[in-house]
């Protein structure tokens, strides 16, 4: 008679725990790899565009955690590198990348930017995750056919894979002196808003969806 009691309990504990953490079996992981853009550089974290994404998430009842593993400096073969460890740690079910600009400005030849970007693109697939690809653009003053190849990169990287491209991450900010810091590549505080809001018109979708990937 007491192991059936202590077996009834085990089950009424087990029930109790499921019903009291329901968000935590249903919630779902989007990771964010990117470079000092995404970390928060030069600006308070908890006003930086990830943790505002976070907010909004949460304003809008959507049971997503947000996992920003964006470091400044990042290129796209250090977030390749990472990656393996990422996935495996965090299983997303989203993957923003927003990586490149660091590649760009250190002159890096676009096939190697390209080729490290579709690698990044397919392990996020076979991951069962679905990547977003964050779009950049780099001065003019690198020359107008690098220029011109370094932005190609990301729709071709789009087409090729059907992923979901944010055009220009900096779209409305780079062209705005008082959205930039004083070393013109970073954005300002103020800028973080419209960061998000350029990503968020191709994030929502896949938010909503319930399954991403």
């Amino acid at each position: 008679m007491h192991t059936v009691l202590q077996y009834v309990r085990s089950i009424l504990l087990l029930v109790f725990v499921a019903l009291a953490m329901p968000s935590l079996a249903s919630q779902k992981t989007l990771l964010v790899v990117g470079d000092s853009l995404s970390a928060a550089y030069g600006v308070p974290s908890e006003t930086a565009w990830v943790q505002l994404l976070r907010n909004r998430l949460d304003n809008h009842q959507l049971d997503w955690s947000v996992v920003n593993a964006s470091i400044s400096g990042e290129t796209t073969d250090g977030g390749l590198r990472r990656l393996p460890e990422l996935l495996q740690e965090n299983h997303p079910d989203i993957v923003i990348i927003e990586l490149g600009g660091n590649d760009g400005l250190r002159g890096f030849p676009p096939n190697v930017i390209e080729s490290n970007l579709a690698a990044i693109i397919e392990q996020v697939l076979d991951s069962n995750a679905t990547p977003v690809l964050v779009g950049m653009q780099i001065p003019p003053n690198y020359g107008q056919r690098y220029t011109r190849m370094f932005a190609s990169i990301y729709p071709t990287l789009s087409d090729r894979y059907d992923a979901v491209l944010v055009p220009f991450f900096l779209e409305d900010i780079y062209n705005h002196s008082h959205l930039m810091q004083s070393d013109g590549i970073h954005p300002t505080e103020a800028a973080q808003p419209i960061l998000l809001d350029n990503v968020w018109p191709k994030l929502e979708p896949l938010l909503s969806e319930g399954s991403p990937g």
